[in-house]
């Protein structure tokens, strides 16, 4: 395989076949957006009550986003005021346009007869598949339409219509936000850790490559295999394949750098590169590859959604650095690394370089290294007991404060909070009675609001179907205990199969799916990664301290980024799903560097010993590393360029976690570890002790490459 991707001839093979793939594949990467799913069934639990409730309310009305619109003025309302807005009313009850349905708009709603401070009209706007991409316009016709007349009259739309159309305004752009921003990271990152134009070039091609083939993959699986991909899924692939690929990059392009030292042909030294740091990159996708498709047992849609998205990047990404970057390098010959370029005979720098230093003061006292590094590490993992990660509420969920946060703000000041996101019930009709009277005493809801929406049929194929304004903000405390309530006193009705649902109750239902998916999908992966590890390293003492060090890792940097988040940024708390992909982003990625050290370590052992291994390895590839994590972290930070908490977090935590992992753990924990363990790392078996260690591989595909260190 290695002779095939960088043969004299073949090399040409694999670059002329990478052209027709990409310009097959480029126009179906740019309707990957068209493909996104980012309806309420595209991102919920599929099981909850709440989702089965969306789907009964179908029989009543179509999904909606309501969109409340508000009006106030400094000292009260005038009376043209409230002529306007009656005016205003009425040009919205006849609008058919954008989803909006007109005609069961309520309102106007004054919050007190007798000199008002403020009003209020809600209007439902109708969703599609795409989700909150189709209410923007919906959303912009009716501020154009409630904005005209005095200035001084403030109007703003708010509840989940106009939360919808800020988010996609968020959103808006986010491929090419992502893209130029990770592609920018990307370059600096690598122009500083090669000092060359031409060579960043070759990575940054292979990379871009990768993400459009991955991308028109996706496209076509959710075109024609019915997956899922929403804004989150399609954001992260794009951070995640150059993340990853240019990682696989650094890799290959060290080893293939050593060779050249050795060998005057270059085809020869790449297929020597590919023979020896290729099983370490095929390990490193597969445990990424595997992480995420254990997102599949999600509860939660929107996780379980993205595995397969991210295992294709990955996967893809892969064959990308593994075919065309080797080709493209060997075509390109050694004048690629100008101004450094790798002659033969010269020294290899990394032998005495700044990680040899780093791994010759570890040696000599490693325990006392790694247990007071474990300290350190355990002490900020204290930070957990901060972290608050219940969900954010909406007006929370965004960096900045956009007009559906200021209208909320306003709205719960003078109405019922809950207003735009009614507690929705369907029951069987013949318990409707029943249901109503339950609901008309429940604590927590305004008895004069239940009912049916105008134009609404109440009762459709055997159910009823009632709405009830809660008196607390929707994704409050206080309104989930309402829910509860709801729940458990209908639930009691004979004959009723009550359902309660609406924007509370969803809120709810995607916490507990949340912490069911943490609890099911945290051991499912660190067991994958173990397996991965055991069959990578043969060995299982090894595995485990790797799984070990990469959990410390973990929980440290979730400490610190709660303590961050809090203190530093004045965020409200985290997402539900913020724990379980900081997890699977951290051990899947993060595992990256054990393996890329530790398969090092275990090759160098096998003819130095265990002790000479890890300072001989951690020499070699702690350069590479750095370089591999500073990409990664650069590439997940880019996600705070979207004014979206939830992704700033993510961002944060990652970046944080990998360069901890790569400065810290992988390089100072692991190493000293495995130098107080010595040969026993390797148990059961017995590589690096005397009498059984092992000369490297001799050839690749029956041609001898065998080179003495040091030639």
């Amino acid at each position: 395989m290695a002779h095939v991707v960088c043969g004299r001839r073949s090399k040409w093979v694999v670059l002329a076949l990478w052209v027709i793939v990409l310009v097959v594949v480029s126009p179906l990467a740019q309707k990957l957006t068209d493909a996104q799913k980012n309806d309420a069934a595209s991102w919920l639990p599929s099981n909850a009550e709440s989702t089965k409730v969306l789907d009964l309310q179908k029989q009543f009305v179509p999904e909606t986003a309501p969109a409340v619109v508000v009006y106030t003025r400094p000292g009260g309302l005038t009376p043209a005021d409230t002529a306007k807005i009656g005016q205003d009313v009425t040009a919205v009850k006849a609008m058919t346009a954008h989803g909006i349905l007109g005609a069961r708009t309520v309102g106007p709603i004054l919050n007190r007869p007798q000199s008002p401070q403020a009003a209020q009209f809600i209007v439902p706007i109708k969703v599609d598949k795409s989700g909150w991409t189709s209410l923007s316009d919906a959303v912009d016709q009716l501020k154009a339409t409630a904005s005209k007349g005095d200035s001084g009259l403030q109007v703003y739309v708010t509840g989940p219509g106009g939360f919808a159309a800020d988010s996609n305004d968020a959103f808006k752009g986010i491929d090419g936000t992502l893209l130029y921003s990770a592609l920018a990271v990307v370059v600096v990152i690598l122009l500083i850790t090669y000092r060359s134009l031409s060579l960043l070039l070759l990575p940054v091609v292979s990379v871009v490559g990768a993400l459009f083939s991955a991308e028109a993959v996706v496209y076509l699986l959710a075109r024609h295999a019915g997956l899922v991909v929403n804004a989150q899924s399609a954001g992260i692939l794009t951070v995640l394949v150059f993340g990853a690929g240019t990682d696989y990059a650094l890799l290959l392009v060290a080893r293939y750098r050593e060779e050249l030292r050795r060998h005057e042909d270059r085809h020869e030294a790449m297929a020597l590169a590919l023979h020896r740091a290729g099983p370490a990159i095929i390990a490193s996708a597969a445990t990424v590859a595997l992480s995420m498709l254990c997102l599949l047992a999600a509860e939660m849609n929107s996780t379980s959604g993205l595995g397969p998205v991210a295992a294709v990047g990955v996967a893809v990404g892969l064959v990308a650095m593994l075919t065309l970057f080797p080709a493209l390098l060997v075509i390109f010959g050694r004048w690629v690394f100008w101004p450094a370029i790798p002659h033969v005979g010269t020294p290899e720098p990394t032998r005495t370089g700044l990680w040899a230093r780093i791994g010759g003061r570890i040696s000599n006292r490693p325990r006392t290294v790694w247990v007071t590094t474990v300290a350190v590490l355990g002490a900020l993992g204290f930070g957990l007991f901060s972290l608050s990660a219940s969900g954010l509420a909406q007006s929370d969920s965004f960096t900045n404060t956009p007009d559906s946060v200021v209208g909320q703000r306003v709205q719960v000041r003078y109405f019922p909070a809950g207003g735009g996101q009614p507690l929705v019930v369907i029951a069987n009709a013949g318990a409707a009675a029943q249901v109503k009277s339950r609901l008309s005493t429940l604590s927590g809801v305004v008895p004069a609001s239940i009912g049916t929406p105008p134009g609404v049929s109440p009762v459709m194929n055997g159910k009823v179907y009632y709405e009830a304004t809660l008196t607390s903000r929707p994704d409050s405390a206080a309104a989930k205990a309402t829910v509860d309530r709801a729940r458990t006193s209908l639930h009691r009705i004979p004959g009723a199969d009550a359902k309660v649902g609406g924007g509370t109750a969803v809120i709810k239902d995607t916490a507990a799916a949340s912490t069911h998916d943490d609890k099911l999908l945290i051991p499912l992966i660190l067991l994958v990664v173990l397996l991965i590890l055991a069959v990578l390293l043969r060995a299982v003492v090894a595995p485990l301290v790797l799984i070990g060090t990469v959990v410390l890792s973990f929980a440290a940097a979730l400490g610190v980024s709660a303590l961050v988040f809090e203190h530093l940024f004045n965020f409200k708390g985290e997402d539900t799903a913020f724990p379980l992909f900081v997890f699977v982003f951290l051990v899947a990625l993060g595992i990256d560097y054990n393996i890329f050290l530790m398969t090092r370590i275990r090759e160098e052992s096998a003819t130095h010993g265990t002790r000479d291994g890890v300072r001989i390895g951690l020499a070699a590839t702690g350069g590479v590393i750095t370089s591999a994590g500073l990409v990664l972290a650069g590439t997940f930070a880019v996600l705070g360029t979207l004014p979206v908490v939830g992704f700033a977090e993510i961002g944060f935590a990652v970046a944080f976690g990998v360069l901890l992992d790569t400065f810290v753990v992988r390089s100072v924990l692991v190493s000293a570890i495995t130098l107080d363990l010595g040969d026993r790392v390797w148990l059961p078996s017995k590589l690096g002790t005397p009498g059984h260690r092992v000369d490297p591989p001799s050839s690749v595909d029956g041609r001898d490459v065998a080179v003495k260190r040091g030639r």
